[in-house]
């Protein structure tokens, strides 16, 4: 069987200088798009909730020599994030990518037992904290061009069959969405955006999901039911998405934006 491994690093000096913002930066595919983005020579804002992961990944960050700094916020409060891309224009005058990764799965449950405030977290944090990033963002794209990276998901753009993942999926549908209206609307500032769509990642994301109502015997024989072609099941990594985030924020990808990539194996052709 093929490895899924990722085999090979980043040009060193592809993203010499640049400043990169990463959200969701402590763990998961957040991290593993921080270290890649520094690896290949950008400065790095690590944004996220948690300080002692978002310190662990400056860390691993300057023990390789590179250059990173970590940013305490909410996403779904805009005061956190004005606050924050103040601070980071103050300490590195440009922003030149951003990575809108920071997401929940949030409560998967039929929808008669979501209770409204589960579904307003959800929606607070996958979209609207995707929405206030790119939001305060744009000043400083629009000043010398740029890239956008967001991570949306299978769910909810190929894939519907993950019962009770209803606002999870409407949040992700929507930032392809997202994606596709920003990339018309900042073309002429030259800053492009894309959409990464991944499938089954060996991440920490499912920990922040809770699950009712959708006990294995009640559901459909079809429920949940994917495998990934290319591996044979076996789950993708969170570097093999990262490859990917930077192919989207180097100059290797300058003619591409509005454009979704799906990182699944093939999962998602599956239905």
């Amino acid at each position: 069987m093929p490895s899924n491994k990722l085999q090979t690093s980043v040009p060193h000096d592809s993203l010499r200088d640049r400043v990169a913002l990463v959200t969701g930066a402590g763990s998961g595919i957040g991290k593993a798009a921080a270290l890649m983005l520094a690896e290949a020579g950008a400065f790095v804002g690590l944004a996220g909730r948690t300080e002692s992961e978002l310190k662990q990944t400056e860390a691993e960050i300057r023990e390789e020599g590179g250059v990173a700094e970590c940013f305490m916020a909410d996403v779904s409060s805009e005061a956190d994030i004005s606050g924050m891309m103040y601070r980071l224009k103050e300490k590195w005058k440009r922003l030149d990518i951003v990575v809108a990764n920071a997401g929940i799965n949030g409560v998967w449950a039929p929808i008669e037992k979501i209770k409204e405030k589960e579904w307003e977290d959800t929606v607070s944090i996958n979209l609207k904290g995707t929405y206030l990033t790119l939001k305060h963002a744009a000043p400083l794209l629009k000043e010398r061009g740029g890239s956008v990276i967001i991570t949306s998901s299978i769910n909810g753009t190929r894939i519907f069959s993950n019962l009770g993942a209803t606002a999870y999926s409407c949040t992700k549908a929507a930032q392809v969405a997202l994606t596709k209206m920003l990339s018309l609307e900042w073309a002429e500032h030259h800053v492009r955006v894309n959409v990464i769509c991944p499938g089954a990642i060996t991440t920490n994301i499912d920990d922040s999901a809770k699950k009712r109502g959708l006990e294995p015997e009640k559901l459909p024989d079809w429920a949940g039911h994917s495998t990934i072609p290319l591996t044979h099941g076996k789950s993708g990594t969170a570097e093999q998405v990262a490859s990917v985030v930077w192919f989207l924020a180097s100059d290797a990808s300058s003619h591409v934006t509005g454009t979704e990539i799906y990182v699944d194996g093939g999962q998602s052709l599956l239905g």
